[in-house]
Parts: C-alpha cells; sequence; structure tokens
C-alpha cells in the first residue's frame, strides 16, 4: 500500500512553510508502516489526479497567485473530477482562496478554480492572531496562526470549525475554514499538520478509503503534540 502526495507549484504556493505539512504526512504514514510518497509539480509539468491520493495547495502572496491562476484554469476540469470524486485535499491560506470562485484584490479579481462553493474579497487591516477552533467531529481543538487580508465566505458550506479565539474565515461570523466532502481549506499555518495531528490522520484517513476501502490507523504517540496543543487553548481560550 502507498500514498502519493501530489504538491503543486511548491516553488510559488510556499509561503508559510507548507512542506512541513507534506513532511508531517509522510511521516505519519511511514511510521505506521505505509510507503509514501510524494511529487511536485511546477507550473510546466501535467498533473495526472488518477496517480494522486492527497492533494496540497499551499499559500503565496497574490502576485504568486497571480501568477498561478493561468495555470489553474488549464486543470480545473481534472481537479474539480478529483474532487468529486472524493479526492483528498489541503488547502492553505493561498490555496484555500483559490478553491473558491474568485478573490477580489486591489489589483483585480483572481479567478479562482471553483472546486467549492466560497469567495474572497480584500479586506483591512490585516486578521493576524494566534488561533484556537473546535469542531466535535475533531477528538481535539485545532491550533495555529493566522495571517490574511482576504475575507473568505464558505455559503453553505460547513467550516472546519468553530472559532474560539482569532478571527477566521472573516472575522465576522466566528467560522474558519471548510469543509466539502473530503476537501480542507483553512488560513491556519503553524504549519498546520505538525501542530494537529488528528487532522493530519483525518487527511490520511479519507485518502486510505478512498484508495483500498479501509481507513484504520494504527495509533501514535502524540503526547508532546497534545501537550502543545493543551497549552494554546489554556494560554487564549478563557
Amino acid at each position: 500500500m502507498k500514498l502519493t502526495i501530489g504538491h503543486l507549484y511548491p516553488d510559488l504556493l510556499n509561503l508559510y512553510g507548507d512542506r512541513g505539512n507534506i513532511q508531517c504526512m509522510m511521516k505519519r504514514s511511514q511510521w505506521r508502516g505505509i510507503e509514501a510518497e510524494t511529487i511536485e509539480f511546477t507550473l510546466e509539468d501535467t498533473i495526472d489526479f488518477s496517480k494522486l491520493d492527497i492533494v496540497l495547495l499551499g499559500g503565496g502572496s497574490d502576485r504568486e497567485q497571480m501568477i498561478v491562476c493561468s495555470r489553474l484554469r488549464d486543470i480545473q476540469k481534472d481537479f474539480k473530477a478529483y474532487v468529486e470524486d472524493g479526492g483528498t485535499v489541503l488547502a492553505v491560506c493561498g490555496g484555500y482562496q483559490l478553491l473558491g470562485h474568485y478573490y477580489d484584490t486591489d489589483e483585480g479579481r483572481i479567478e479562482g478554480l471553483s472546486l467549492v462553493d466560497l469567495y474572497t474579497r480584500q479586506g483591512s487591516p490585516r486578521l493576524i492572531s494566534n488561533i484556537v477552533i473546535e469542531n466535535e467531529q475533531f477528538p481535539f481543538p485545532i491550533t495555529g496562526f493566522e495571517n490574511h487580508g482576504g475575507r473568505t465566505y464558505i455559503n453553505d458550506n460547513r467550516p472546519l470549525g468553530k472559532v474560539s479565539f482569532g478571527f477566521g474565515n472573516n472575522g465576522e461570523d466566528h467560522e474558519e475554514g471548510v469543509l466539502y466532502k473530503n476537501v480542507v481549506g483553512t488560513y491556519l499555518h503553524g504549519p498546520l499538520l505538525p501542530k494537529n495531528p488528528h487532522v493530519c490522520d483525518y487527511l490520511l484517513k479519507n485518502a486510505l478509503e478512498r484508495k483500498c476501502g479501509a481507513g484504520d490507523l494504527a495509533p501514535l504517540d502524540d503526547e508532546q503534540e497534545m501537550e502543545a496543543n493543551r497549552y494554546i487553548v489554556n494560554r487564549f481560550v478563557k
């Protein structure tokens, strides 16, 4: 059994150390005896989504998102089919914004992939904070750091979590991120997965269930990560 992770455009969309998310998925797979490989794609590469089990779309500046935008239109149909078929996706910050229909900035509109029914508008000031969110679907709160000028609105989709501390999608509705099929979109950095191994395992489980029909994962010793999680929650959530 092998999981193949596709890292889309890491030369442009890696603003907040998204390779840390890749490393976390690789290691937590390998520690369980699951073979894992990562394929990095540049703008010049052809992407065969049928060969991918997990896709990471990382964060980038507005300028870098503009560069990526034209290439994304070329892969939109195949990427959409992958998502609708239950493909696992993690999209962080700029990648999260690109999941939607568009991102309106001061320099113009960045057209998104329309993989998920959401949209983003630039706002002021930037939303910068430690953040804690909660979702009954996960056994522990999800923690991270947010730094974004965009305000994202997810319409009728489910959020990744309710905000206990911080701003979230737009600083208004107390929601953060989005869950759609096996897609996770979020503004949380840290990187996200090393700080939240329960979210990493959620992605791995979904990918394994789609690939081989069973997503049971052997437990790992996450006591240090959970101690850090408890510290952040106790520090910021009153």
